[in-house]
């Protein structure tokens, strides 16, 4: 069983998301999970759940923040997805994989701390798409998903993996 730990957008944009998601029959994403910006991936989220307590902490000692979607960008040729940018999420990512205390490979693996790059995928080649449909799925999300917003985070969520898909498991609230 793997665990992620992420925000999640304003619930109207979470559902505009997966309302334009849903525009593309080969896109698998909105079958695996919902909208959402992973903060700390499945790297040092064991099955025991002893890493609870310390995710709980660091949030409790976390203040509320805002991020801001900035629109459609490319990992290669393969994923597509909005930018996110908050110097506050990036320093939660920072003290959630310091409370959880991954194997540095899982930290590589994973793409972590300096390799971290917040956002929230619209779709992906390993789930169903080509990279045509991406590129033509960039252009209308340009158009479609303005305004992009800016939102405040008032918690994380954390996602267990449940029979191919991850489902939310239990909201933990900042500061």
């Amino acid at each position: 069983m793997q665990y992620v730990i992420a925000i999640v957008p304003p619930t109207t944009y979470g559902t505009r998301i997966a309302e334009f998601q849903r525009r593309w029959p080969n896109n698998q994403t909105p079958l695996v999970v919902e909208p959402h910006v992973t903060v700390k991936a499945q790297g040092g989220l064991t099955p025991d759940l002893a890493w609870m307590a310390p995710i709980a902490a660091v949030c409790a000692a976390v203040p509320r923040f805002t991020v801001s979607i900035t629109g459609p960008e490319f990992f290669g040729d393969a994923v597509l997805y909005l930018g996110v940018a908050s110097e506050s999420l990036r320093v939660l990512h920072e003290r959630l994989v310091d409370a959880t205390s991954p194997d540095p490979a899982l930290i590589e693996r994973y793409f972590e701390l300096d390799r971290y790059v917040p956002h929230l995928t619209l779709g992906q080649t390993v789930l169903g798409m080509t990279a045509s449909e991406l590129k033509d799925m960039q252009y209308e999300a340009d158009q479609v998903l303005r305004p992009f917003p800016i939102f405040e985070v008032t918690h994380v969520r954390i996602y267990r993996e449940v029979k191919h898909r991850y489902e939310p498991f239990r909201d933990v609230p900042l500061a």
